[in-house]
Formats: C-alpha cells, structure tokens, sequence
C-alpha cells in the first residue's frame, strides 16, 4: 500500500463524474501515479487512492500518514483526478478504506467509469457490499501485527477467483500461523494467497526458503515500490 495536495494533479471532467451529486464526499490522504508494487497486478502502471483513516494500528504499518490529516473531497471529484493519469488501473487504499461508508460509492462510480479497480482492505471490515467488478485484496493479520483478533473470517466465504489474499509476515511464527489458516480456511482452493516479508525485519530469503521447502502454492511478493524508491512518499 502507498502526496500531499501537490500529488492530486489537475481536475477534469469526465462523464461519469457528472453523474454524481457533489455532497458525496470522502477524506482522501493523497492520489497518485506510481507502479503497483503488490498483489497480482505489480508492476502496472496505477493509480492510489488513499483514503484517510484506520481502525487498525498493525506494528509494522508503513503508512501511518493516513491515519489522520487528508482533504474532503466530492467523489466526483475524486473520478476527474484519477482520469486526468490516462491510466486505466486503479487501487483504493488506505489506511482502510472501506472505514469510510462512502468508499462503496467510490468504487462502483470507478468501475462505471470503466476502470479496472482493486481494493485493498485490512480484512477487519465486511467485503460482502463490494462492487462485484472489484478485485478484492484482503489482509489477513498474522500474530506479530498485533491485530489478529481483528480478522473478520466471515470474509472467506465471500472470496471468488478474482480476489486476493495477502499475508503479511515479520517472523517464523507468523509463517506457521499462515500456513496453518491457509489450510485450515482452504485459502489456496479459494484464490490467489500472496505471504510478503515485513520490509526490513524478515529477510525475503528466509520466507522463500520456507515457502519452497513447503511446497506452498502461494505467491512470494516484496514491494516493488520500496525496492525501486525506499521509504519514499507517493510512490
């Protein structure tokens, strides 16, 4: 998951922002252009946008920025920033977007729009009203989060081909924890499960090791966009 002001780009109009009233408003912490740097699609030209707010305080958060601050700006507004990218490709994030009732909205007004639209969620909340043209990428939080508690597991039964599941690792334990949910939860039968490294505390090597002795039919990711531009906001 990924400024200021300066990173929301020009407005425009686009068609189907003029199908929306102006009063429906979310807080957004930054939209930008970067390279998706997880889940299936990384590598791609996309657009983020990052809503304001989490309930949520994982150990290992990389984008506490978005907890608080943003502007509050009409969806309709928010659809001629993204268009004027030229990008097709978009990814709502967070923070937790889907915190903000008005997310819903946001997402089906970019499929309307004819993007192709991903959403990343912590797997805390309900998936169940998602727009059925979203790719749903839901976390699951291993122990070392410190939010595991939170994982609503409701949420696996509403998972199709299209949706993803990510798991992000900081240890040994939090790798037999995932595997053991993964086959306990018949993940690997559901869709795509990703298992991705804290940056910085568990060595990317390790969990390829682990994965590989396990014969685990997951998908190693690191985060591309830290790889290419360290720490760096907007990217």
């Amino acid at each position: 998951m990924k400024s200021g002001p300066a990173a929301l780009g020009p407005a425009v109009t686009s068609p189907a922002a003029e199908k929306l009233p102006a009063v429906r408003t979310l807080r957004i912490s930054e939209i930008f252009h970067s390279l998706q740097g997880e889940s299936t699609r990384v590598g791609l030209p996309t657009v983020f946008v990052r809503l304001t707010g989490c309930p949520l305080r994982c150990t290992w958060c990389d984008t506490a920025h978005a907890f608080t601050g943003g502007e509050s700006l009409a969806i309709a507004t928010i659809l001629d920033r993204v268009a004027a990218f030229a990008c097709p490709t978009v990814c709502v994030t967070g923070g937790e977007p889907l915190a903000q009732g008005n997310c819903q909205l946001l997402l089906t007004a970019l499929a309307d729009a004819g993007f192709s639209v991903s959403l990343e969620t912590s797997g805390a909340l309900d998936i169940g009203a998602v727009d059925p043209r979203v790719s749903r990428i839901v976390d699951l939080k291993a122990p070392d989060s410190g939010e595991s508690a939170r994982n609503r597991w409701e949420n696996i039964d509403l998972l199709r081909p299209i949706d993803e599941i990510k798991i992000v690792l900081a240890s040994r334990s939090d790798y037999d924890w995932a595997v053991a949910a993964c086959h306990q939860r018949r993940l690997f039968e559901r869709c795509t499960v990703l298992f991705s490294p804290v940056w910085n505390a568990l060595p990317p090597a390790h969990l390829a090791e682990w994965v590989l002795k396990d014969r685990l039919p997951v998908r190693l990711q690191l985060q591309l966009h830290k790889v290419l531009w360290g720490e760096e906001r907007g990217r």
